[in-house]
């Protein structure tokens, strides 16, 4: 994105129309783009699908969330078929996958014909299998593939693995309609801070990284203290072309150091959050809306 944002005006307006039209049909089911679909592979995408040699047909995705604006960006660019999948090395990889024909986006799909999914309430974080409009809880699998326990420690197995067979993941799930699971928290990381807080350092992490100038962030929290810290380390693909058009030389180490730089990667990390959040809550307002509809 950072090259077709750095090309002609010509070569991004026909980039953006050709994406455009392809998300457009495929939300409607057709991944293909109707009658210009053809036409914008060869054109635009082609090029694209080169650099991972032309042919690739089937991709997935796993160990940890992609965006939706990547997989979109997958589907549409290589013209591969992508699906997202979910598990564990305790549950021998995946319990959950997308199906190759949902061109939807944001969940891990329906679980596999190996595995058996609930969801479990989480009372200290306000997840409830009870949860309208969908349910909410801790991940547990149970079936042919999940592990018989850590070798050699019946303690930590029987913190995961409980007497019914069931595999308590950590990862808090969501069940959307079709019975896909959207994955949208982590119950292991959290901490409270000094006022009683609970915090969930990953969910912060993922929003920070939404970022283009952050490849990296982590959180940090202490319980004796009320604020949180970050590590943030910002991208050098997107840092060194924004620092040269300003004159701010291209030493990497020199640029971090600088309080510009810092700044302006500051404020892009609010921008992301100041926007997420204002989509959160129209997202919560269009669900009450629907629940008082019906």
């Amino acid at each position: 994105m950072a090259q077709v944002r750095s090309s002609s005006p010509l070569a991004r307006a026909l980039f953006e129309r050709a994406y455009a039209h392809k998300k457009a049909c495929m939300l409607q089911g057709d991944p293909v783009g109707g009658r210009w679909g053809r036409f914008y592979d060869a054109l635009v995408f082609s090029k694209i699908k080169a650099r991972l040699g032309g042919e690739v047909k089937t991709m997935t995705s796993g160990s940890a969330p992609i965006s939706d604006e990547v997989m979109f960006f997958l589907r549409i660019c290589f013209g591969a078929t992508v699906m997202e999948g979910y598990g564990l090395s305790e549950s021998t990889s995946g319990i959950v996958i997308s199906h190759p024909e949902d061109y939807t986006a944001g969940h891990v799909g329906a679980p596999m014909p190996s595995a058996e999914i609930k969801l479990i309430d989480i009372p200290e974080m306000n997840y409830y299998n009870t949860d309208q409009p969908y349910p909410r809880g801790e991940v547990c699998a149970r079936g042919p593939t999940i592990f018989q326990g850590y070798y050699k420690d019946p303690q930590q197995t029987a913190e995961v693995l409980d007497k019914d067979g069931w595999l308590h993941t950590g990862d808090v799930g969501m069940w959307l309609p079709g019975g896909r699971l959207k994955i949208i928290d982590r119950k292991k990381n959290i901490f409270k801070l000094s006022q009683g807080e609970y915090i969930a350092p990953e969910k912060i992490e993922n929003i920070y990284l939404r970022s283009p100038m952050v490849a990296q962030a982590f959180v940090y929290g202490d319980s004796l203290r009320p604020q949180l810290v970050a590590i943030v380390v910002p991208d050098p693909e997107v840092l060194l072309p924004w620092a040269q058009e300003r004159g701010l030389g291209t030493n990497l180490r020199a640029l971090c150091g600088n309080p510009h730089v810092k700044e302006a990667v500051f404020k892009s990390m609010q921008v992301w959050c100041h926007c997420l959040c204002r989509h959160a809550c129209l997202v919560m307002l269009l669900q009450k809306h629907s629940l008082r509809a019906n």
